[in-house]
């Protein structure tokens, strides 16, 4: 036990020898944001300080629900009705696995699938284990010049076969968002179950599901949420086409050998990570004080003004200089991405994220499968560190 504290304590003093954080301009958001609000680090205190209540699973009153009041604060922020609709999981990539290999599980015959793109391993590797398996055919549809996927082109793809769509709403590396409103109306007037993965959009942008006809809704809690690592979840607004892939407890119906069909236990078993939605809660409510009237427009003022500055580098390649969520990835003619990204870490401590990003269809078809060098702003970071990282990019490229 000494030695753990004292690893600990040697590691933490190293990042405070090697990295002074009052200098640190973090623009690693889209892989998980920092900082978090100080409501988020407090909520997380107080829910590892004090006894857990949940419902069934205690005597104790008194204190609060996280499940009961995450649903809640789920429920009004994505405007979508009934709390039970959203059940909590680790992250996203949970959650696209139990939706994905759950749907593929209620069908006995192979069936026809679409996707994109634009889609992360953890839509891209379910579906191809699945396909490798002979469970399903697929279709992957290609965006526009735009970087936009056509509705148009969701419903050429469909065929009599065709039972699931899984459709990235927001791209971690162009930055461009799908109009789920209308993808989702295709989808669902053919009878294609849909499931939407919102990892990169919720927090950013408005998001009213009630106005979709989206079967699912995937999103997870460590990005834009401000949330903690280890916590995510999904909306799904007909649990049926979706078979549960675990089970166990549930805190009721103990003397039952089946697991409860009900939402949302039908798809949580065991202890949930009670900080961790916690922390989601109070980020949920610190975006929800903030207002979506401010959010969009500072994220879009320094995104402007970065892609500006990129933009006038002729040895720069800019993939998308105008894109929905603020993610900016770029290329520096002759120079591998990962050198770039190296050095803007450790000369002028600008945190990046080099490489593939988890995508790689998309990086085929931009930049020949190199990766590219990814800066992504939350709303905590300012204009001030938009225009020191442009001078730094102008001095490197110089």
């Amino acid at each position: 036990m000494t030695r753990c504290v004292g690893y600990l304590v040697q590691e933490s003093n190293f990042i405070v020898e090697h990295v002074n954080l009052k200098h640190l301009i973090y623009l690693n958001n889209a892989a998980s944001t920092w900082p978090k609000p100080a409501c988020v680090l407090n909520a997380v205190a107080q829910a590892a300080s004090l006894p857990y209540l949940e419902s069934g699973r205690t005597t104790l009153e008194g204190l609060v629900s996280y499940p009961d009041e995450g649903r809640e604060a789920l429920s009004s922020f994505f405007h979508s009705g009934d709390p039970s609709e959203w059940v909590f999981t680790s992250n996203a990539t949970d959650s696209l696995n139990i939706l994905i290999h759950g749907f593929a599980a209620s069908h006995d015959s192979p069936f026809h699938v679409i996707t994109t793109e634009f889609e992360h391993n953890a839509v891209i590797r379910p579906l191809l284990s699945l396909k490798k398996a002979g469970k399903i055919s697929l279709t992957i549809v290609p965006a526009d010049s735009c970087g936009n996927i056509s509705p148009d082109s969701i419903a050429e793809a469909i065929t009599p076969e065709t039972r699931l769509g899984v459709i990235n709403h927001g791209n971690n590396v162009t930055g461009a968002v799908q109009d789920i409103r209308a993808i989702s109306r295709v989808l669902h007037e053919d009878g294609v179950f849909s499931i939407f993965d919102g990892s990169q959009t919720a927090g950013q942008i408005p998001i009213s599901l009630s106005d979709t006809s989206a079967d699912a809704f995937v999103f997870t809690g460590h990005k834009y949420l401000f949330g903690t690592p280890g916590i995510g979840g999904f909306f799904l607004r007909t649990p049926e086409p979706v078979l549960p892939l675990k089970q166990g407890g549930t805190g009721f119906d103990s003397a039952s050998p089946d697991h409860p069909g009900e939402m949302p236990v039908r798809f949580e078993a065991g202890t949930p990570n009670f900080p961790g939605i916690a922390a989601l809660t109070a980020g949920i409510r610190y975006l929800s004080d903030t207002g979506f009237d401010q959010i969009p427009s500072h994220l879009a003022e320094m995104s402007r003004y970065l892609s500006g500055r990129l933009s006038d580098l002729d040895a720069v390649t800019l993939y998308n200089p105008d894109p929905d969520t603020p993610i900016l990835s770029f290329n520096v003619s002759g120079t591998d991405p990962e050198d770039i990204g190296l050095v803007l870490g450790r000369r002028y401590q600008v945190i990046t994220r080099t490489g593939l990003h988890c995508a790689p269809w998309i990086h085929q078809r931009l930049t020949n499968g190199l990766g590219c060098v990814r800066m992504s702003l939350s709303y905590l970071n300012t204009m001030d560190q938009c225009r020191i990282v442009g001078d730094i990019i102008e001095e490197l490229v110089a």
